[in-house]
């Protein structure tokens, strides 16, 4: 596979690119990176098909993107549940997933977000036997290879890398759907937070083993749990129970000098964003703008103590150059100012021409590429 682009010319190394953009200090040019693509898209665009491109990493390549990686210890269930395809419809297959979700999806298998009918864990019953088989910290598969993380990823290395800092509600989602996590946040309060509990002693029983051992340089998470009206949880609740497990795990990361945190989460974070930033997050990835705002109305609110990532509206990309200009040059400005990193506000889907997106592309480096 040979990279259709070469990559955008620059001074510095990518990791200091990096931490320099996030630190709001001067760079030779914009860190350049994307978020990846549709699964349809490597079935529908040309470019892709011709030059043998089937998932995100190799077009990470193929586009000639500035490299960042990520290091994760294993802070979720284990072992998961088996997947397994449990029947069929006319229209649906029915699978359980690795959460242990009984869930419907399309049989002709393009890309949408499963119909989930029936979660393993209901009760407090039901999470006690779970956490007792797969949740357990002292399993041994908890134990990270920290030689080999540090044989993969030295300390002269050129490139930023990010220690994952896992979830601490959206996989509980996951776990017991939409509407499972809503009602058990009421009927059963007690097992919820200790689901949370047990989310943030993985992650710190992670930490403890990654951070001696390899000079990271942000961490990351993925917090999924808000949509275009909002979080699906309780303000008071992410407060009270979400948020103080942040604080432990910041204050695990400010010992060993990882400042910069971003968390994933889509949709309407902004009844949420005063209390992820005393967490101990400061950073938004990819960022969604159609479910939230412009990113330069948060990146004006909390100048200085917010960073994002991504925040270029998909749906523009959609529209054909004209739109993609406009809306790149209402970025400028915060790109000029560091501490944002701009890119599509999530996978690009397949409805963007590729003629376009090349466009796109195009376009970013001659705005934010080094200046000749």
């Amino acid at each position: 596979m040979n990279p259709i682009r070469s990559p955008w010319k620059g001074t510095m190394t990518a990791r200091e690119r990096f931490l320099r953009q996030m630190h709001y200090r001067s760079v030779d040019r914009c860190f350049n990176m994307e978020f990846g693509y549709w699964k349809e898209n490597f079935r529908v665009w040309k470019m892709f098909m011709d030059n043998g491109i089937t998932n995100n990493a190799q077009a990470d390549r193929f586009f000639s993107f500035d490299r960042i990686e990520g290091v994760s210890g294993n802070v979720w269930m284990s072992p998961p549940f088996p997947e397994r395809e449990i029947g069929q419809t006319d229209t649906r297959r029915i699978l359980q997933n690795s959460d242990g979700l009984i869930a419907e999806v399309p049989l002709d298998r393009h890309d949408t977000i499963p119909h989930y009918l029936k979660s393993s864990v209901v009760t407090p019953e039901d999470w006690k036997r779970v956490k007792e088989e797969r949740f357990r910290l002292d399993d041994p598969a908890r134990v990270i290879d920290v030689d080999a993380v540090r044989r993969a990823h030295p300390d002269d290395r050129d490139y930023p890398l990010g220690v994952y800092c896992g979830s601490m509600i959206g996989k509980i989602r996951d776990m017991l759907t939409f509407e499972g996590v809503c009602y058990a946040i009421y009927d059963y309060p007690e097992m919820v937070e200790d689901m949370v509990e047990t989310c943030c002693c993985l992650v710190e029983r992670a930490l403890d083993q990654l951070l001696p051992a390899v000079q990271f340089d942000y961490a990351s998470g993925w917090e999924d749990i808000c949509y275009k009206n909002g979080p699906i949880v309780s303000v008071p609740f992410f407060r009270d129970v979400v948020m103080p497990r942040y604080k432990r795990i910041r204050k695990k990361l400010d010992q060993y000098g990882v400042d910069i945190w971003y968390t994933d989460c889509d949709g309407d974070v902004r009844p949420i964003l005063p209390y992820l930033l005393e967490g101990g997050i400061n950073c938004l990835f990819p960022y969604e703008v159609n479910s939230c705002a412009h990113p330069g109305e948060l990146l004006d609110q909390y100048e200085g103590r917010l960073r994002i990532m991504g925040g270029v509206d998909k749906m523009e990309l959609g529209k054909g150059p004209e739109a993609i200009k406009a809306y790149l040059q209402s970025l400028e400005k915060y790109v000029a100012r560091g501490g944002y990193i701009p890119f599509c506000d999530h996978r690009c889907p397949p409805n963007v021409k590729e003629e376009d997106y090349l466009y796109y592309l195009d376009l970013k480096e001659k705005m934010f590429g080094m200046r000749a």
